[in-house]
């Protein structure tokens, strides 16, 4: 699998996110910060998850991700939407339970490119830790399946702290 990368992009307050190869923990700090930075944005409308080109996610990211769909339906704009071609992908974000909180398909034509990459930041190793523990407590909630995959991690977790 080739290294991860996070790629993002914004026209009219649609955001396109890019996940491309296999994307660890080690873009968590800058993806939340674009998360939060996205989330304050006045012109805000809508996710669009391009996971065409993803080779593997992590369940960190996958955390990060609920947390954008969480947060866009709590702002009201609905389910953002995931692209997804790989069947191991699919499969991925099935088991997580994402198509209760994302639109998931297959193929669609994304509005613009364009996209620059999010940096890596290892810098922060607590920072990095917090962001872990929130992401899986994140999936946890989700759902029952999740709630126990994830459980002896999160406390695992927390118990590091």
């Amino acid at each position: 699998m080739s290294s991860g990368h996070i790629y993002v992009a914004e026209h009219d307050g649609t955001y396109v996110i890019k996940l491309v190869g296999d994307v660890r923990l080690t873009l968590c700090i800058s993806f939340d910060q674009f998360i939060s930075t996205m989330f304050g944005e006045e012109n805000f409308k809508t996710v669009v998850f391009d996971l065409r080109e993803a080779e593997g996610i992590d369940s960190t990211t996958l955390g990060l991700m609920a947390k954008i769909s969480i947060g866009s339906r709590d702002l009201g704009h609905g389910n953002p939407i995931v692209v997804a071609s790989n069947p191991s992908i699919q499969r991925l974000l099935i088991s997580m339970g994402f198509e209760d909180i994302f639109e998931l398909v297959s193929d669609t034509d994304l509005p613009f490119s364009g996209t620059q990459p999010l940096p890596e930041n290892l810098e922060d190793e607590a920072a990095i830790k917090a962001k872990v523990l929130e992401a899986h407590q994140i999936l946890m909630d989700l759902n029952q399946p999740n709630k126990v995959k994830f459980h002896e991690l999160v406390e695992t977790l927390r118990g590091k702290y």
